[in-house]
């Protein structure tokens, strides 16, 4: 356990899946050195398979007792997708576009395919990145110890001196966010971009993130956003939290779209256009008080009252999004979450 845990919060009502997020990490981090297939940071629409392909499927985490779960090892041909070229070349002589193989799967690949039929389909879109959890599976399912969270921040790091390439974390991660470096022979993640946040600044992700979605401090800092998201308001969860891993990625749930419309064309009043048994499927039962108190609020600030709620997820400063240098409070010691 770290003395403090540096978090972020993503209200998925803002997320327009631009995947500006994506390409900040991909150029600064996975874009090379065997790093091709990697994304540290993706964006995936929802309801849909995800990167990599079914990753909620391939077990890991912990179940009720604690102990630690088998999981897969996601495959590059079948879960991830290998990165495909273009016959460039050929083009230049007149010839049509094509890919240089046959692609079935990668990332994105189901992108905007939600569920629901005409007119009341719908889907949404969630970021992911490595949880940098309390519990990490990836950390327990290491024969070598070469995973560690920096007392610091909560940050998980994979040491790469002592990894020996066995992927028993990439099972071990029931979110399937640790990659597998073919060149190196070693295992990678998402390091929430440390250098950068021992210097002030936000992850690349959060820093370019143009819908404002992403809100970064610690979980003891009482007057950042991340602590009154998380523990003041209880607003933001965290994704699968029966996988037992306890993660530091927290989301603001989508707030059940629009109204339903009848066959006449007319909406349903009371109707759910995102159905709640889904969003309690990846937030879990407290996704309903979440609901409750964001749709309190708004129609508070609808009514003209205050709402420091609302004030706080509409985030019109960007700077005040990010407390990176706060102190730790005298006494302050993490919960224990069971």
């Amino acid at each position: 356990m770290s003395s403090r845990q540096l978090a972020m919060v993503m209200d998925l009502n803002k997320c327009i899946g631009c995947q500006t997020c994506t390409v900040a990490c991909k150029t600064q981090w996975t874009n090379r050195n065997g790093r091709e297939y990697m994304y540290w940071n993706n964006v995936e629409t929802k309801p849909g398979d995800g990167y990599p392909k079914k990753w909620e499927a391939l077990g890991g985490g912990f179940d009720a007792t604690g102990a630690l779960q088998d999981g897969v090892v996601p495959s590059k041909y079948s879960e991830y997708g290998v990165p495909w070229d273009y016959n460039q070349d050929q083009i230049l002589q007149g010839a049509e576009l094509q890919p240089g193989t046959d692609p079935t799967v990668g990332p994105n690949w189901d992108e905007d395919v939600g569920a629901g039929d005409f007119p009341n389909s719908y889907f949404f879109y969630l970021p992911r990145i490595c949880n940098h959890c309390s519990n990490p599976g990836c950390l327990a399912a290491c024969p070598r110890s070469a995973i560690f969270k920096r007392d610091q921040d909560g940050i998980v790091l994979v040491d790469l001196n002592r990894c020996e390439g066995y992927k028993l974390c990439i099972a071990g991660c029931p979110y399937k966010k640790i990659y597998f470096n073919p060149k190196l022979s070693k295992s990678e993640k998402c390091i929430f971009c440390f250098p950068r946040i021992e210097k002030g600044l936000p992850p690349a992700c959060a820093q370019q993130c143009v819908g404002r979605i992403r809100f970064v401090g610690y979980l003891d800092d009482a007057e950042g956003q991340v602590a009154k998201l998380v523990n003041q308001y209880k607003v933001a969860l965290p994704l699968h939290p029966e996988y037992g891993t306890q993660p530091n990625v927290y989301y603001v749930p989508p707030m059940t779209g629009p109204r339903k419309f009848d066959k006449h064309g007319k909406p349903i009043e009371g109707s759910d256009r995102i159905p709640l048994g889904y969003l309690e499927s990846l937030f879990g039962k407290a996704v309903h008080d979440s609901l409750k108190t964001l749709h309190a609020e708004l129609d508070k600030r609808k009514a003209g009252k205050p709402s420091e709620l609302m004030e706080l997820l509409i985030a019109y400063k960007h700077s005040d999004m990010f407390r990176l240098g706060t102190k730790a409070p005298e006494g302050f010691k993490l919960p224990v979450l069971k």
